[in-house]
């Protein structure tokens, strides 16, 4: 599989906010945010290591320090076919796992915690916004609302008995309503598993988001994510 990175850090956001894991990303997404805090694994995607599952296993043990929660996430994991077996062979070996996917890529992966953010209309890169690309804001759009892929995500996560969240980034006090919108379209989806999360990549940022962003949360009946790993360190890379 491609990797760009394996790092030990903090989760910064969702229910896991705080907790000390391992980081695996991935390199290559299928998606083209406009606000992806990731590009060396999206817009412009590096080569990475091809690394076996052995290999990754093998350094998330070295460097995990003692921590038993890994997260595997990209660019888009899902689209790695070694992502099956690597998170079964992680929670064999005792780790809590988390996935992150936008699910739009139907796997059977072996984790813990679902980590799912579906990527809304304010999303697209269509003229006018950063990193607009016409070319990729036509795919984006045709491949980022895949509702069969996310209940087919949600239904093995339930049945399994383990859990799920649901993240979405809000830009604007404009983006609420289609975050409500997406709500409607998923009932079986717990209000107390979904999570706004304030689009940003500095302190600054944050803050000017802090008030409409907790006002909005409460009116859906969500909850609001931190996002102390760019509160500590902003943009940087690796952390």
């Amino acid at each position: 599989m491609r990797v760009s990175e394996i790092f030990h850090s903090l989760q910064g956001e969702g229910s896991l906010a705080g907790v000390e894991s391992v980081f695996v990303r991935t390199v290559g997404c299928n998606l083209r945010c406009w606000f992806c805090d990731t590009p060396y694994a999206s817009w412009e995607p590096e080569a990475g290591r091809r690394l076996s599952v052995d290999d990754v296993v093998a350094e998330s043990d070295r460097i995990g320090r003692g921590c038993r929660h890994v997260v595997l996430t990209g660019g888009e994991p899902y689209l790695e076919a070694d992502s099956v077996g690597l998170t079964r062979r992680w929670r064999e070996a005792g780790w809590h796992v988390t996935a992150e996917t936008a699910g739009t890529v139907e796997r059977d992966l072996d984790i813990d915690l679902l980590s799912l953010s579906p990527k809304l209309a304010n999303s697209t890169p269509w003229e006018g916004r950063p990193r607009a690309d016409a070319r990729w804001a036509e795919r984006h759009e045709r491949r980022r609302d895949r509702p069969e892929v996310v209940r087919s995500l949600l239904r093995r996560q339930v049945s399994a008995g383990r859990e799920y969240q649901v993240k979405f980034v809000v830009d604007t006090p404009a983006d609420v309503a289609a975050v409500g919108e997406w709500l409607d379209r998923f009932p079986e989806v717990a209000g107390e598993s979904v999570y706004l999360m304030p689009q940003a990549t500095d302190l600054d940022a944050l803050a000017e988001r802090e008030d409409w962003v907790d006002r909005a949360a409460e009116g859906l009946g969500v909850r609001v994510s931190p996002r102390l790993h760019v509160a500590l360190w902003g943009d940087r890379r690796g952390v």
